[in-house]
């Protein structure tokens, strides 16, 4: 089998619907997070909310009635990937798979649940067709079921890591011969509920912000064969764990170390830095252990200023962001640091054709 590449993308941000309006905010630089509005409610008062996002609008009445945000999100950026296919499905019909990030996947929906469960009038009764809304794997499978994808489904939860370990699953399950095509991305909803969640948690300093973003990667040969071009290539990843904030500094030097082994570069080829601006302690010790590396050299980009902390989604908006920005034969470096122990990297090859795999 040849090489796995990425040949199109979709998002939705704060910036808008679609890939464009998410390249056109991130090149331009001016922060979409904003005041929150009429029937919003937050602890910090703002926010990066999708404008105007209403699924029922965009994908219609028919089916959208129980359809929570986050499964809404996902199933409109999926849905904005095939208009730019063509306005249809891969040609790989059962053979297309589909692996999506989440956090918790809808905190509302659980919340919401929980609590008619318990203040509702005895037999403490709820209403069933809301319960589908709890469950983790919500949003991948409504969205399978929605565009027809037929291939392996699969929900990864994996904190600020959960992007690139969409992408490491989804390559892994192109190498192994499970799919001819794989949609790979992550997606995180804004709600009172997630932002009072992460307060009590102790992040109540970070203005949050919610979408998602959607990766087609299939082989160059399939690609070439169906007219599309491709946009880049992910040739290594690596991931680690740590114990403590002290540790964290050594485990992503090794990743980073790591990824540009396996893509065989050195640090000064890498033209574009990515990190996921971990918060507190972890924002200092990320951007040393990227120094260690590759030293202060390459410019570094941040989304989260830009849209808000969007949590699981934060990595596939990095990735999304490198493909955007980065020139033609640049290679891009994604750095994550999760406060749960865990650190991952990624080296993006725009327009690369080459060999690349997962993580081993």
């Amino acid at each position: 089998m040849t090489a796995a590449v990425l040949t199109e993308w979709s998002a939705l941000s704060p910036f808008g619907l679609g890939a464009a309006a998410f390249s056109a905010g991130v090149s331009r630089g001016v922060p979409a997070v904003t005041a929150l509005g009429d029937g919003w409610d937050g602890p910090d008062g703002h926010a990066g909310l999708i404008p105007d996002f209403d699924p029922r609008v965009l994908l219609g009445r028919k089916g959208t009635r129980s359809m929570d945000r986050v499964t809404g999100i996902a199933v409109v950026a999926i849905d904005l990937l095939f208009q730019r296919l063509g306005g249809k499905a891969t040609e790989y019909g059962a053979e297309t798979g589909l692996v999506l990030g989440t956090g918790s996947g809808s905190v509302r929906s659980i919340m919401e649940f929980t609590r008619e469960a318990l203040t509702g009038d005895k037999p403490y009764h709820v209403d069933p067709a809301l319960f589908p809304n709890t469950v983790l794997n919500r949003a991948a499978g409504q969205s399978a079921i929605w565009h027809g994808l037929k291939g392996p489904n699969t929900t990864i939860a994996g904190g600020a890591l959960t992007g690139l370990l969409a992408v490491n699953y989804a390559l892994r399950l192109h190498r192994g011969g499970h799919c001819a095509a794989v949609l790979c991305g992550a997606v995180e909803e804004y709600s009172t509920e997630r932002a009072w969640l992460e307060r009590t948690h102790g992040n109540g300093k970070r203005r949050l912000g919610e979408g998602g973003a959607v990766f087609l990667i299939e082989s160059a040969e399939l690609a070439r064969a169906s007219g599309r071009v491709p946009l880049a290539s992910v040739p290594a990843l690596a991931f680690a764990a740590f114990p403590d904030v002290l540790g964290a500094r050594a485990a992503l030097r090794g990743c980073v170390e790591k990824v540009l082994r396996r893509a065989g570069i050195g640090r000064a080829e890498v033209a574009l830095v990515l990190p996921s601006e971990a918060e507190g302690a972890m924002a200092e010790v990320e951007e040393l252990a990227i120094g260690d590396v590759v030293g202060a050299a390459p410019p570094r980009l941040g989304c989260k200023a830009l849209i808000g902390d969007t949590s699981a989604a934060a990595a596939a908006f990095q990735l999304a962001a490198a493909v955007a920005i980065a020139r033609g034969g640049d290679f891009a470096l994604l750095t994550a640091l999760d406060r749960d122990g865990t650190a991952g990297a990624a080296i993006i090859h725009k327009g690369h054709t080459g060999e690349g795999g997962p993580s081993r």
